[in-house]
């Protein structure tokens, strides 16, 4: 056997390899605060693309934590490219949702406002099946955007569609012989409607993920206004995974129900992204990623571990925090009504002793 072969037959197979994951490229949005700069706003990332694995290391030192060890120069070059070299001034509050495609992420249309208009673009390619951004316990707290698996949406009733329309200025249109089977009419931002079928998969998997993710967004800002007014030092990384859009390209292609679901969802995140700002005073960066991913691959590209919930502790925390003040507040109402009923009664012995 010809000693080359195994050589010849690797170099096939990187290059394969190398061409598998250009051509499942993705887009990628870095959105910096407009009135706290932590991002170069000429970065050299719009015409040289990003992996994976530089993506979790982005999201790591915005959150003010240590790139992953085994970063290499190059990848640490491409940080310090992207970042403002201060490594004291971070954001420490990440916004970051991850939009499931089944097609280019080229054809997306974002919105004409902006933030849209000033986030640095870029494409990502994913060099590791998935990339996990490791979150230490007790130093960030994360809040997941993610809605509970499909199975899981028939929760949801004809009362919550009709008032969830209702948020968009529409209306549902409930079938009388079966549940959750009539017609959902959204008004969309651009004036137009989109009408979404409930009878039809694709577009209930757009339409329950979309009221979960805007019901977690509005959970997740009250939570954070809870541990803004506690004396925590953390970080906080609020994500999730969005798969609706993805369900509507396989069902109809890049037609025109897509691209208003696109414009629904992205409108969504903008104002999600404003509030967020609001609340933290405009110490936050958003990341947005358009993944689009091969069947054998797993759906999410960038995935949060973390190893016991800090963000429930840190929940706790809060409130083992408020109850603590509210029982010294309790002791101290008694400890005064103690005084003045021992000086009352002390009093009335003197005058009844005269």
């Amino acid at each position: 056997m010809d000693p080359r072969c195994p050589c010849l037959l690797l170099l096939i197979f990187s290059i394969l390899c190398l061409q598998s994951m250009a051509d499942d490229a993705s887009s990628l949005l870095f959105i910096d605060s407009p009135s706290h700069r932590y991002l170069h706003s000429h970065h050299t990332a719009q015409t040289n693309p990003m992996s994976a694995t530089e993506v979790g290391a982005a999201v790591s030192v915005l959150l003010g934590l240590a790139p992953p060890p085994m970063l290499s120069t190059a990848s640490s070059s491409k940080l310090n490219g992207l970042l403002l070299p201060n490594p004291f001034d971070r954001p420490r509050h990440v916004f970051m949702l991850e939009i499931g495609l089944a097609q280019d992420s080229q054809e997306v249309v974002y919105p004409n406002n902006a933030l849209f208009s000033s986030a640095i673009r870029t494409q990502v390619v994913r060099n590791v099946a998935s990339v996990e951004v490791e979150l230490p316990d007790r130093r960030v707290a994360f809040f997941s955007l993610d809605g509970p698996d499909y199975d899981s949406y028939a929760a949801i009733t004809d009362k919550e569609l009709s008032d969830f329309a209702f948020s968009f200025g529409g209306s549902y249109v409930s079938d009388k012989l079966e549940p959750l089977n009539g017609e959902l009419i959204l008004n969309l931002p651009s004036g137009f409607k989109m009408s979404l079928q409930m009878s039809k998969l694709a577009d209930r998997k757009f339409a329950f993920g979309l009221i979960y993710l805007i019901d977690n967004i509005k959970r997740v800002t009250s939570m954070t206004k809870d541990l803004s007014q506690s004396t925590l030092n953390y970080a906080e990384l609020v994500g999730g995974y969005f798969e609706g859009i993805k369900a509507l390209q396989e069902e109809y292609g890049s037609k025109d129900l897509t691209q208003q679901g696109m414009d629904l969802l992205l409108s969504t995140v903008s104002r999600a992204i404003d509030s967020l700002q609001d609340r933290h005073e405009g110490e936050i960066v958003a990341v947005i990623l358009f993944s689009k991913t091969q069947s054998s691959l797993p759906q999410k590209m960038v995935d949060v571990t973390y190893g016991s919930r800090p963000s429930l502790r840190l929940l706790e925390e809060v409130k083992t925090s408020s109850n603590i003040t509210a029982a010294a507040e309790v002791a101290l109402v008694r400890l005064t009504l103690a005084w003045i009923t021992g000086v009352v009664l002390l009093i009335a012995t003197l005058i009844g002793g005269q």
